[in-house]
């Protein structure tokens, strides 16, 4: 199974240090990199427009965020993703079942799926092997 560049941009340290160690028992990150707002996670993607190895292939993007929130980071990743030079996956995971946020994030093409917090591992493990069919195996 490959292993993925995974980005978790998420204010909730406990939540980032959760998911790490359940990808690494899956052995799925072959790096994993976090951000506490969605502001360094551009700032990140835009150092690295051109960078496969840097580039994260798969996002796990949390909606409130301070300083800029997961909606925000989508308005502007969709300027940039143009310019990347690899095939981004990005879930948005929130604590949030409100209706509209679930349906704001459905509208944006660029996001996959929506899953509401806590992600069981089960259904980690079901997210990281969907990607495989979608054309980033190697």
């Amino acid at each position: 199974m490959k292993k993925y560049n995974i980005c978790i941009v998420d204010d909730d340290e406990i939540y980032q240090f959760t998911i790490s160690k359940m990808l690494k028992t899956f052995n799925f990150g072959d790096k994993i990199i976090s951000f506490e707002d969605g502001e360094e996670a551009l700032h990140y993607m835009m150092d690295n427009l051109n960078n496969e190895k840097e580039l994260p292939d798969v996002i796990f993007l949390d909606i409130n965020m301070p300083i800029m929130d997961g909606f925000q980071f989508m308005e502007e990743y969709v300027k940039i993703k143009p310019k990347l030079s690899k095939i981004v996956t990005i879930y948005m995971v929130s604590s949030s079942v409100d209706p509209v946020d679930i349906e704001r994030a459905r509208k944006i093409a660029e996001i996959s799926d929506y899953i509401i917090k806590p992600i069981k591992p089960g259904e980690l493990k079901t997210i990281i092997e969907s990607i495989e069919p979608k054309g980033l195996l190697e």
